[in-house]
């Protein structure tokens, strides 16, 4: 039995945050009934290529079902405010404002529902100068400081998937089940609000703790780390990659003796501390680089097992697909079956089983027999 079965969500929601959420709910049993515009969430069209379906929709909602509804339209917003009447949760990353014009704003469903947990997800917050920005995970990786301190030294980088929309929507999530739990005390819902901007701050803890107690800006380094030497990613002969670190003297040592063949580098001055490699970061890289340039990637795992360094090699997307590690997980779409990597968190060793990726409107016609004419219960 899944843990949210009884639990009923409407998710007002398009793009990346909201869906990763609401996604999760529904993996954990809850029906999530997805309202949307007559052509779609436009993530349905942010690409093609999962059998002409959007990557981005087929991971983000498989197990919702789909309504097709205009909230400014005066019968669509009855219809949902009955399926709002019995739900449990609603969620909404509208444009800022859009969903309490419409009559379905947070304060006033839960002043209709006390029970009803609302989570608002907006781009920056409510009550700031930015506010009413839109708000598109780039542009807020770029905000909160992230590409300033991601890439290559030449110059800021973006993290190639959707971070701050992720952590807004785990957060977002997080919060949904401690409010489910809450309620369960106290009988009483919640008024979550998160947005992309906080998910990202959170994450930038530590860079900017960093700044503030030393006055100095994090640098970019690419895969080389700015205060641990040798850490960072060198070539083999074969033309992979292979990225180590070394986190203390003894590791040091042992990866001189075994991967270096040269015992007695640990004694040499320039060699000595991770201090003293960090402040001759280029000799350091470039003799490791020599070593590692004269093996094949195979050779080089092999001596770096034996000296018990860690280490891992830069893949591509296509080597993620082959990973011995990596986990995938079968769901249905209205193209067929795909294969998506799987949720991380095992529950009792199992995987969970996911819900099948819906089409717009496929479930409008039996949601809408469902719910006619229902009277709201009483609070």
């Amino acid at each position: 039995m899944k843990p949210l079965k009884d639990i009923l969500v409407v998710a007002f929601e398009q793009a990346v945050a909201a869906p990763y959420c609401t996604s999760r709910l529904a993996d954990a049993g809850a029906r999530v009934i997805k309202i949307e515009r007559a052509e779609g969430d436009f993530a349905r069209g942010y690409d093609a290529s999962v059998g002409g379906l959007s990557s981005y929709f087929v991971w983000l909602n498989r197990g919702k079902q789909s309504l097709v509804a205009d909230i400014k339209n005066a019968d669509d917003a009855a219809l949902l405010h009955r399926i709002i009447a019995r739900a449990d949760v609603v969620v909404q990353n509208l444009a800022p404002g859009a969903a309490a014009r419409a009559g379905f704003g947070s304060d006033a469903l839960r002043a209709s529902h006390p029970r009803l947990i609302t989570v608002d997800i907006s781009g920056y917050g409510a009550g700031n100068a930015y506010a009413d920005m839109k708000a598109y995970d780039l542009l807020v990786q770029a905000e909160s400081g992230l590409a300033s301190i991601t890439g290559h030294p030449a110059g800021p980088g973006r993290v190639g998937v959707s971070v701050c929309d992720i952590a807004c929507g785990m957060a977002a999530h997080a919060a949904v089940l401690e409010a489910l739990i809450a309620r369960g005390q106290t009988g009483r819902g919640s008024a979550i609000e998160t947005d992309l901007f906080a998910g990202m701050a959170d994450w930038m803890n530590v860079p900017l703790l960093y700044v503030e107690g030393t006055g100095q800006a994090p640098q970019r380094m690419g895969l080389a780390h700015p205060s641990i030497c040798p850490y960072g990613a060198f070539a083999t002969s074969d033309g992979s990659q292979v990225l180590i670190s070394i986190q203390n003297e003894r590791e040091w040592r042992n990866f001189c003796r075994i991967v270096m063949t040269e015992p007695e580098l640990p004694d040499h001055p320039d060699y000595a501390s991770n201090n003293a490699r960090v402040a001759n970061r280029a000799e350091v890289d470039g003799h490791v680089a020599s070593v590692f340039a004269s093996m094949t990637r195979d050779q080089a795992a092999s001596k770096l097992r034996e000296a018990g360094t860690a280490y891992g090699f830069v893949n591509g997307v296509a080597e993620l697909a082959q990973h011995p590690a990596l986990r995938r997980i079968a769901i249905e779409t209205p193209s067929g079956t795909a294969s998506i990597i799987a949720p991380p968190a095992l529950r009792d060793g199992a995987m969970p089983a996911l819900g099948r990726v819906p089409g717009i409107g496929e479930h409008s016609a039996a949601i809408r027999a469902e719910f006619a004419g229902q009277h709201q219960p009483a609070e």
